[in-house]
């Protein structure tokens, strides 16, 4: 249990920074038009905020099954890459089935903490390590949900708009660090705008426009800004756009 303990406290300032944003994602689930419990239970079961922000959209524009499927590919591919990249932190103890437990519920935040271990742990770490990250997202969750219930529709609506920020706040810093993160930003800013506004590509649903953005975008930095082996961080220890 000492492992265990560890891995929790590490996971601590994970879930309490997931506690905020899942506030936003249970306000946003409620005033769409789902109930407070299929809001915790999508929380509980995805753990995954891009994925679920980007759900809850294709829900609302009543994508299909396959846009939805495909989105959550797009959006969450990169989780294959991390499991993997962790299999060299793990010891004996992690079997199949603790993996995949595992690789179900770790994040972007659980990965840079795994990731930056001097040593390999087994289960019970990794296991206390993804716990306050999951009881943060899920009870943000929860009460974001319940709070939207409560609320005048205007006001929930009003901050529902919190989503927006949070994302800027995620994009904006990468942006000033790296011209070439710019280009790409601006790029599937550009795409976005063309297939809401251009006759003919504003006929493809709201799902699909996120994916061909995405995918777009993605593709253009991949060929025109890639990273070198030996220059992991970048050029001029900047965080650049990764394949």
């Amino acid at each position: 249990m000492k492992e265990f303990k560890r891995g929790f406290v590490d996971g601590i300032p994970i879930g309490l920074g997931y506690l905020s944003v899942s506030v936003t994602f249970g306000i946003m689930a409620v005033t769409s038009g789902l109930s407070v419990w299929q809001a915790v239970l999508i929380s509980m079961t995805n753990v995954t905020s891009a994925g679920q922000f980007a759900g809850i959209t294709v829900m609302l524009s009543a994508g299909s099954l396959i846009e939805m499927a495909l989105t959550q590919l797009v959006i969450n591919s990169r989780y294959a890459l991390m499991s993997l990249s962790l299999t060299q932190k793990v010891d004996h103890s992690f079997n199949t089935p603790m993996r995949m437990i595992f690789g179900a519920f770790h994040t972007d935040e659980i990965y840079a903490v795994a990731v930056g271990q001097e040593k390999k742990y087994g289960t019970l770490y990794f296991f206390g390590l993804m716990s306050a990250p999951y009881i943060g997202w899920s009870l943000g969750t929860f009460l974001g949900a319940g709070l939207g219930e409560f609320l005048p529709p205007i006001l929930s609506k009003a901050l529902s708009v919190a989503l927006y920020g949070m994302f800027i706040a995620i994009v904006i810093p990468q942006m000033k660090k790296s011209g070439k993160v710019t280009v790409i930003v601006l790029l599937a800013v550009a795409l976005k705008f063309a297939m809401t506004y251009t006759p003919v590509l504003n006929k493809v649903s709201e799902g699909f426009s996120i994916i061909i953005c995405s995918v777009v975008a993605s593709l253009v930095g991949a060929a025109f800004f890639p990273i070198k082996e030996n220059d992991p961080e970048g050029e001029g220890g900047r965080n650049e756009v990764r394949a």
